[in-house]
């Protein structure tokens, strides 16, 4: 029995559903159809709803900021999309294929990828091997020195867009904490990403690290189409750089729209934009 060349690196399905796949397929309305689904996401801990029935579309080239206060869920819903939390309830679609039990490799070799709030970095290893490894389950012995320069000038090209380059054979541990950040993102788009949910990545960023960090992560969206998902308490950043946002509160979607849409409504500019008046919490949730 032959055993098809395209399916050699793919990791084994014992469901028998199909593995998610690039689509270029247009909606009705002309726009490119959503890469990553979030149907009805609810999460419990003990008798406390984390999240209730939170759902979200994110599209090939789109950046979508997730707001909110602590306590909100944001992390929470990364946990669940990433594989790291299985949702109580709910279902999550990559490419039209059911994710929702599939565990984070699988996700991270099928096109998704995530940062934390917390540094990751392997101590141990310089800056661009960092980039190398994330490359490295790729291929076999065939091609290999092929292989091997293709992954070393995707990290050299990621290292300069990011302005680390000069730190290439630099150890990562003791890196700034800006520095440190731009390494993670480097390391996150590596092996070309289709999904990025990036958690805080502007967290202890000087402005000027933050202009950079918004330029890189445009780059990916427009010229690799890579869908962006990003938490951030930097409102204004979020503001700026992301083509639509969406306000957790509660462990529910309060709001969600282009920028200039939830600057524009009342109960987001209440409860996170400066309103003077105070803002009424409602109860929680509990079974």
């Amino acid at each position: 029995m032959t055993t098809d060349a395209s399916d050699a690196s793919a990791p084994s399905d014992p469901s028998g559903a199909r593995a998610p796949t690039p689509s270029d397929a247009l909606t009705p309305s002309g726009t490119p159809a959503a890469v990553l689904r979030a149907y009805g996401i609810t999460v419990r801990f003990g008798g406390v709803r984390a999240l209730t029935d939170v759902s979200l579309a994110l599209r090939p080239g789109e950046i979508c900021g997730l707001i909110g206060p602590n306590g909100a869920g944001k992390t929470t819903l990364f946990d669940v999309l990433s594989g790291i939390r299985r949702p109580d309830g709910g279902r999550i679609l990559l490419d039209g294929a059911d994710i929702t039990r599939r565990s984070p490799v699988w996700r991270a070799r099928h096109g998704m990828r995530r940062t934390f709030q917390r540094q990751q970095l392997f101590g141990r290893l310089t800056v661009a091997e960092q980039l190398l490894v994330a490359q490295e389950w790729r291929g076999g012995l065939r091609d290999r020195r092929r292989l091997e320069r293709e992954r070393r000038e995707r990290a050299g090209r990621l290292l300069a867009d990011c302005g680390i380059d000069a730190l290439a054979p630099t150890y990562a541990a003791g890196l700034p904490v800006g520095r440190a950040r731009m390494v993670e993102l480097a390391r996150a788009a590596a092996d070309r990403p289709r999904v990025l949910l990036l958690d805080e990545p502007a967290s202890g960023m000087s402005a000027p690290e933050r202009a950079r960090l918004a330029a890189v992560v445009r780059g990916l969206a427009d010229r690799e189409g890579c869908a962006v998902l990003l938490v951030e308490h930097n409102v204004a950043f979020v503001m700026d750089l992301c083509t639509r946002v969406v306000v957790l509160d509660l462990g529910t979607v309060l709001a969600e729209g282009t920028p200039a849409e939830v600057r524009a409504d009342p109960l987001v500019r209440e409860a996170y934009l400066g309103s003077a008046q105070p803002r009424r919490i409602p109860p929680v949730r509990r079974e």
